[in-house]
């Protein structure tokens, strides 16, 4: 089976000094790194998702600004695709599938931001579209959220969602996990 690697959202408005920063978002872009690396090395397909803000009231990965370019440490190179997204779901009114069929890809390893977002959005909707998923632990982030009164710290968010995406939707590894994963 044939696979590829999908990033999420590793873009400048979640690192620090950006409109959205998120917790750990270095430490994660650094494993999202070596996987990257690791999937350039065996000459597997690479696909960067980017999400470009069209709400009206948007703060965060506006159209054409630095804070909605992907980040130099996942920089793409010139024969990787950049899909870009409005939605959650990096499938949702994006070409991701077809070009994921084009190339008989049947096997996603996922990593980027934000874990209770982006990330479980894209694994489910992936897992439902019949694609067998790995999500990279280490190469997600995301923030703290408010529920009522109560602030649920981001390591917290991110476990849950870890632990939810699982079973059935996905193996979640870590980084140093993927070599193996890719035979």
């Amino acid at each position: 089976m044939k696979r590829g690697l999908i990033i999420v959202d590793m873009q400048n408005d979640y690192f620090p000094g950006g409109k959205m920063e998120l917790v750990g978002m270095p430490s994660a872009a650094q494993h999202a790194q070596g996987v990257l690396e690791e999937f350039r090395s065996r000459n597997m397909p690479v696909f960067h998702i980017q999400h470009i803000s069209l709400n009206p009231g948007a703060t965060f990965f506006l159209p054409e600004t630095q804070g909605a370019a992907i980040h130099p440490s996942v920089a793409p190179s010139a024969a990787e695709p950049v899909i870009r997204k409005h939605f959650p779901n990096s499938f949702r009114d994006t070409p991701l599938l077809k070009e994921l069929q084009q190339r008989d890809i049947g096997e996603v390893v996922i990593c980027g931001a934000m874990s209770h977002m982006c990330i479980d959005a894209t694994v489910r909707a992936a897992f439902d579209l019949g694609l067998r998923c790995n999500v990279v632990s280490d190469a997600c982030a995301t923030r703290d959220l408010k529920f009522g009164q109560e602030v649920v710290p981001a390591a917290q968010v991110h476990a849950a969602f870890m632990a939810a995406l699982s079973a059935p939707f996905a193996r979640v590894v870590e980084a140093d996990k993927v070599a193996p994963l890719l035979g």
